[in-house]
């Protein structure tokens, strides 16, 4: 069930180019989350008319107010307009919205993370308490963020850049490989990331015969449902809304070539 609170910053730091934010979220979280990988949809001035969709990074239950963490990119009015609130600032946020990730705590993982694709993994490495590997793909050592918290709540944690700035010098998809290749015994491979790196994680994921979800970015506008804004292709011809039905899918529904 998706609630509309008015939700107090109680932190705003920089992280490179990104901004990490914790908020106060009322009951949000005791009432509707259902997974990790689901986003919040943040109203980001009086002049702009549409919210902003932000996946949560980690989320909590918490006496009075349970706590939610966002990370985020300035890439627009909007984001730029969120960056710059003050701590103790009030903001409108709809949520817990959309459905993440198919996890069981017990198992282990493969999480994918690439870019702002990164903070959204956090959650799925909370909510497996310590048991699951995330490879994690930036384009340059500069660009890497939140690497201490999955150090601290993965089993492992593998780095690449495109320039070999940190870690692998290349793509997360060769990484996944390498990894299956050593050690199967993975419930399923998440993804979160742009739709070329989600496209190559999947295909190597088949390789293996692992499952694979992948959380896909689309533009929205409602971020319930109602318009048609951020609506994919899928490989049964179907089309279906990345807020309401997603964002995660499995990557066998997902038309790549659309």
């Amino acid at each position: 069930m998706k609630v509309e609170r008015k939700c107090r910053i109680v932190s705003s730091n920089r992280l490179g180019d990104a901004v990490y934010m914790v908020l106060e979220v009322g009951d949000m979280v005791r009432t509707s989350f259902k997974a990790p990988g689901q986003f919040v949809h943040i109203k980001c001035g009086d002049g702009l008319l549409l919210r902003r969709p932000i996946s949560v990074c980690s989320c909590k239950e918490n006496a009075p107010d349970d706590l939610l963490a966002i990370a985020f990119e300035v890439r627009g009015e909007g984001t730029a307009w969120l960056a710059q609130r003050p701590v103790g600032h009030t903001l409108d946020v709809l949520g817990l919205l959309g459905n993440g990730f198919q996890m069981n705590p017990e198992h282990r993982y493969l999480l994918v993370g690439g870019g702002i694709g990164v903070p959204p993994m956090r959650g799925c490495a909370q909510y497996t308490n310590g048991k699951s590997t995330a490879i994690l793909g930036f384009r340059t050592k500069e660009k890497a963020i939140l690497l201490d918290r999955f150090q601290n709540e993965c089993a492992k944690t593998l780095i690449a850049t495109d320039d070999g700035s940190l870690g692998y010098h290349g793509f997360v998809d060769a990484l996944v490989r390498q990894e299956l290749a050593e050690d199967q015994n993975y419930k399923a491979v998440l993804a979160c990331g742009p739709k070329p790196m989600l496209r190559n994680v999947a295909k190597a994921a088949a390789e293996f015969g692992v499952p694979c979800q992948v959380s896909m970015e689309e533009r929205m506008g409602c971020g319930i449902g109602a318009c048609l804004v951020c609506a994919c292709a899928m490989n049964d011809g179907s089309r279906k809304h990345v807020c309401k039905d997603g964002p995660v899918f499995y990557a066998e529904e997902v038309d790549w070539n659309a």
